[in-house]
């Protein structure tokens, strides 16, 4: 049994979702859309507007402009696990490759976190993978 209707793909699901605002605007920008509306499956581990928000003044802004397009895909595909990962499948110190080609890291202790992002919200279904929303946007080589 699916959670909605209608079946979306992980961009689809975030924009339905309204606060995924600034995230689907850097997807855009990075081109990145018709990927993460692909066959997956893809987890993906999406922060807040108000995650980006707490971002120092005008970075969100600089990382939109074309010339910084390579930083901002970087930072995206970070967010980005290949497969589908489950709340359930996580566990204490648990690695992952990202798209991006580094890796997070997974904790538990005191509720579960990528890197030092809380999971706030867990598990919700794509009909191309899963979308964990997280209260940090995570950069590579943290």
């Amino acid at each position: 049994m699916t959670t909605s209707a209608l079946a979306a793909d992980i961009v689809d699901t975030a924009a339905e979702a309204g606060t995924f605002t600034t995230l689907i605007a850097a997807v855009e920008a990075a081109g990145l859309v018709e990927t993460l509306k692909g066959d997956g499956p893809f987890t993906v581990f999406a922060p807040t507007d108000e995650a980006f928000a707490a971002l120092p003044d005008g970075t969100v802004e600089d990382l939109l402009l074309e010339e910084n397009r390579d930083q901002l895909v970087s930072i995206l595909t970070y967010h980005v696990v290949p497969g589908a990962v489950a709340s359930s499948d996580l566990t204490e110190g648990l690695t992952a490759a990202t798209v991006e080609g580094s890796e997070v890291t997974f904790t538990l202790e005191g509720g579960p976190k990528v890197n030092e992002a809380n999971i706030t919200q867990a598990d919700i279904t794509a009909d191309n993978g899963v979308i964990h929303v997280i209260d940090a946007v995570i950069m590579p080589g943290m």
